[in-house]
């Protein structure tokens, strides 16, 4: 694992893996990480740019080295933002799996580190088909932001086969927007693992949305660049991508 932060001796007791193509990274990311970092008290976010998603096989439109740079830009002098290297591509040219991220994960921090999964609720919707996807959230307790005005009651049919969502005592944590719900997950074997869900957080941005309007000589290019860090926005220009 490398990045803007080495964390090392003194490993972060609350971590998030927050893994995807990020092409681009946009403000939309940033968001979730932060309401993610700030709802659940977590230490840090691990951006993890993917090298091969089995569930997209036509790829991404930006190479992992430049989607590897312009995430380390997005999230550069952000305190508790730091870069993952689990899921860079693998020299026998093989998917990656969030399965296998999550366990060079942990093998990068001590026991007794928690470990959570990010997600938006775009991802989830594809959570039943992911390799192993049914021990995920027994690695690593799920985190997922919703889109405006979704439930909980819309994501429970996107968990895979054996696993059910109940509630917990106790109310709901206010955030700046939206708010935290807690749940649990459970398996046939009654073993239980916590999910978060955050209500009315996720940024109605897409990256494809992004690339579209850069590649679309009728479209003024300043409207991606709103959707974008500055610094990403620069590097994008620079290096002529999405065109």
């Amino acid at each position: 694992m490398n990045g803007p932060d080495i964390l090392a001796l003194s490993a972060p007791r609350r971590v998030a893996y927050f893994g995807g193509s990020f092409d681009p990274p946009h403000l939309g990311h940033l968001a979730v990480a932060r309401a993610a970092k700030r709802a659940l008290e977590l230490d840090t976010v691990l951006f993890a740019p993917v090298g091969a998603q089995p569930l997209k096989p036509l790829g991404s439109r930006a190479s992992f080295e430049e989607r590897l740079a312009m995430t380390g830009l997005a999230i550069a002098g952000m305190p508790g933002f730091s870069i993952s290297l689990a899921d860079e591509p693998k020299s026998s040219g093989t998917p990656n799996y969030t399965w296998g991220a999550l366990q060079a994960v942990r093998g990068d921090f001590p026991a007794g580190t928690q470990l959570f999964l990010l997600m938006g609720a775009d991802s989830l919707a594809g959570f039943r088909r992911w390799f192993r996807a049914a021990e995920i959230p027994f690695m690593a307790s799920l985190i997922v932001a919703s889109r405006p005005g979704e439930c909980v009651e819309d994501l429970k049919a996107l968990f895979p086969p054996g696993l059910s969502v109940e509630a917990t005592a106790g109310p709901a944590m206010a955030l700046a927007s939206g708010d935290m719900r807690p749940y649990v997950l459970r398996n046939s074997s009654g073993d239980t693992a916590m999910f978060y869900f955050l209500a009315d957080v996720e940024v109605e941005i897409s990256a494809s949305q992004i690339r579209e309007q850069l590649q679309d000589p009728l479209h003024p290019v300043t409207g991606a660049d709103s959707l974008l860090p500055a610094a990403v926005s620069d590097f994008i220009r620079a290096h002529g991508l999405y065109q």
